[in-house]
């Protein structure tokens, strides 16, 4: 193969994924990659291996759009590109979501290793890493699939977001990004909507891993608002509500729905003689329409494939 297949490494974070970073904290080690036809100027360093980007700091890297097989070198990348096995098949996975052109597929790190781990790598361009994990079998990866994608009938992947397998934390997310050709599109919205959903069919209440980066915490307190307009606008009026009851129907930890609240600035300064706060329902509609919230949900709960729909063929 052409293009190198080095291990690398996982990562999990967290990066607004419709938003870009004024300042990155640290100088990029790769100051220009090519992912398939596309340039992208990366945000931060990842860890692609010193003797692979030529030092510490390579010009250009070019990355397959199918696999994330990467090399420094463009006559290697275009000979790969040329038989690369996953150009004329589905990405890795089984699919778990499929509407509107867009489909999510969930990949086991333990069974893909490679792909995940170079997906990772070509990730970590774009991302503040809070912590890095060397084996990414212990991850699900959940990619986003734009299927109307030119070049290859199945589609191609265009984002993602990754958990890990077994969380004390209760973690629906370690790390989540769209790659930046494809941001400002609220898609980073649909894979945030995902990861709540999975998360209630899997009976895990949480949310992503903490801390959040400013950048990331823009982008969930845009959906932890969204939801939590929904939810308010829906009950019946003269209905009462507590936080634990938003937090039920929208599988939203009670901390990011008040302080999605707080966000929309709908609270009262009076409290009920609980002590509850009350929030002000004119407000509330009046900020959903002043920010165009739909009223339908993010993602449709029917478009996700039930695991008893999932066939799998057999080999003899």
């Amino acid at each position: 193969m052409a293009i190198t297949e080095s291990v690398s490494t996982p990562i999990a974070g967290l990066a607004s994924p419709n938003h870009t970073p004024n300042r990155p904290a640290m100088l990029p080690n790769v100051s220009n990659v090519v992912l398939g036809s596309l340039h992208v100027k990366p945000w931060y360093p990842s860890f692609y291996p010193e003797d692979m980007i030529g030092g510490r700091r390579a010009d250009w890297l070019y990355v397959c759009q199918w696999c994330f097989k990467y090399t420094p070198e463009i006559m290697k990348f275009s000979a790969h590109c040329k038989v690369c096995p996953l150009q004329d098949e589905p990405p890795p996975g089984d699919v778990v979501y499929e509407k509107d052109g867009y489909a999510i597929h969930q990949i086991d790190g333990e069974e893909h290793k490679l792909y995940a781990q170079n997906l990772s790598l070509f990730a970590k361009l774009f991302l503040e890493t809070k912590s890095v994990f060397f084996d990414a079998s212990t991850f699900l990866y959940y990619t986003l699939v734009l299927q109307d994608s030119s070049g290859n009938p199945h589609g191609q992947v265009i984002g993602f977001f990754s958990k890990e397998k077994m969380s004390w934390d209760n973690n629906n997310v370690a790390c989540i990004l769209v790659f930046p050709p494809w941001q400002r599109r609220g898609l980073g919205q649909i894979l945030i909507a995902a990861s709540y959903e999975l998360g209630r069919q899997e009976g895990r209440f949480g949310g992503p891993e903490r801390p959040l980066s400013t950048l990331g915490r823009r982008g969930y307190l845009s959906y932890w608002c969204g939801e939590v307009v929904r939810n308010v606008l829906q009950a019946p009026l003269k209905k009462v509500l507590t936080v634990k009851d938003i937090s039920d129907g929208t599988w939203i930890l009670p901390e990011d729905v008040v302080a999605a609240l707080k966000e929309m600035d709908v609270v009262e300064k009076r409290k009920t003689a609980a002590g509850n706060i009350v929030i002000n329902k004119s407000k509330v509609k009046a900020w959903a329409e002043k920010n165009d919230i739909a009223e339908l949900p993010l993602i449709d709960v029917d478009a996700f494939v039930k695991e008893e729909e999932i066939v799998y063929e057999e080999y003899e």
